[in-house]
């Protein structure tokens, strides 16, 4: 017998909130296609750039809650 979307739907939403973050990821994932190559390269050089500027202290990181607030702040109009 064939499971519907409901069926796995009504599942799903049982699971614990960790294990239905995990699902969600890997369902999205499963929607991408293969890793381009140089992509994922540039990516990798770009994250050990930026680390390496958070390192020697050439940057200043703002905390979450401060973006967040401004993200709120922005659709919210003020």
């Amino acid at each position: 017998m064939s499971r519907t979307f409901t069926d796995v739907w009504k599942e799903a939403s049982e699971l614990s909130d960790e294990d239905r973050a995990a699902l969600a990821g890997l369902l999205i994932e499963s929607l991408e296609g293969e890793p381009d190559p140089d992509i994922e390269a540039a990516w990798a050089a770009e994250i050990e750039k930026r680390v390496a500027e958070l390192d020697a202290g050439n940057l200043q990181s703002i905390p979450w809650e401060q973006v967040r607030q401004r993200l709120l702040d922005r659709l919210n109009g003020r």
